[in-house]
């Protein structure tokens, strides 16, 4: 995803469903690509990622979408 449409689509994400936001990363580092961080139940995630999905499949430019039903603590640590 651009910058741009990823902001988009975690703005999608977080009004589709009720999930926290943990982090917008931009292409700082990443070649150009950006990625989108939340966290909530199962289901609510599932909700939010296909609404973001929805608008940057639109865009052609998703390249992947992965769901982590339960992070480690010492994975979670890492990443924040």
């Amino acid at each position: 995803m651009t910058a741009a449409i990823c902001i988009v689509a975690a703005d999608a994400a977080a009004k589709a469903a009720d999930v926290q936001l943990l982090e917008i990363r931009l292409a700082n580092g990443l070649g150009g690509k950006s990625y989108v961080l939340m966290e909530g139940t199962v289901a609510e995630v599932e909700a939010a990622v296909a609404a973001g999905v929805a608008l940057t499949k639109q865009e052609g430019l998703l390249i992947r979408q992965v769901i982590i039903p339960q992070l480690h603590e010492q994975m979670r640590a890492k990443i924040l």
